[in-house]
């Protein structure tokens, strides 16, 4: 017996759901995989499931956005609007003007210059003359900040070591004061000391008188 007739509807089992989207899904990639090998066609699916995570295919030789922009140029539907095609625009200007800039880094260092005429080297060799200028005067420059660093320092060096000559001057004119009033102090109790022994009166021996 053959299978029965699906119906087509919304599978309230959120299991049963699940399980026939990853099939029937795998099926359809393998199906435009198919497609696309045996007939040489272009073929690009975009499956979203019910919670969002999607699953696409697109023929190796193309890329989805030249299908869409085929599909556009052929079905006369504008999928983009103005926006976005002017960021596409936006997109491309950029794209190219960095391509430009890439040839012109080539060139400058000193790569691909066999695709130059002789006229387009003159703009080149007049950007490397500015360039080596702009470097110079910007070594220069630094070299005038370092000798004024150095400058500074040096004055600063002066400064400190005439602070500690002056400090250790101070120093040594204190420890000299102390001195002195050392001396002083004691030249004061010197003179007292021996007129005391002076003074002093001597004992009669006693023993003898009698």
């Amino acid at each position: 017996m053959g299978r029965g007739k699906i119906e087509i509807k919304r599978i309230e089992n959120s299991t049963n759901r699940q399980v026939t989207f990853s099939k029937r899904r795998n099926g359809i990639i393998k199906k435009a995989r198919e497609i696309s090998i045996l007939c040489d066609a272009h073929v690009s699916v975009v499956v979203f499931s019910s919670s969002g995570k999607m699953s696409d295919y697109c023929t190796p030789t193309t890329a989805l956005p030249t299908i869409l922009e085929r599909y556009q140029q052929n079905s006369g539907r504008k999928l983009w609007d103005a926006e976005h095609e002017s960021l596409s625009a936006e997109i491309d200007r950029i794209k190219k003007e960095n391509d430009n800039m890439q040839i012109e880094l080539r060139h400058l260092k000193g790569e691909d210059l066999n695709s130059l005429y002789p006229k387009e080297l003159i703009p080149l060799e007049e950007a490397l003359q500015i360039g080596l200028a702009s470097v110079r005067d910007k070594q220069m420059e630094i070299w005038k900040m370092h000798k004024k660093n150095e400058k500074l320092l040096e004055e600063e060096n002066k400064q400190l070591t005439c602070m500690m000559h002056h400090q250790q001057l101070t120093m040594e004119g204190n420890v000299r004061e102390l001195e002195l009033g050392y001396h002083e102090r004691d030249s004061e109790f010197a003179p007292q000391m021996t007129l005391a022994f002076r003074v002093q009166p001597i004992q009669p021996n006693l023993q003898e008188n009698k």
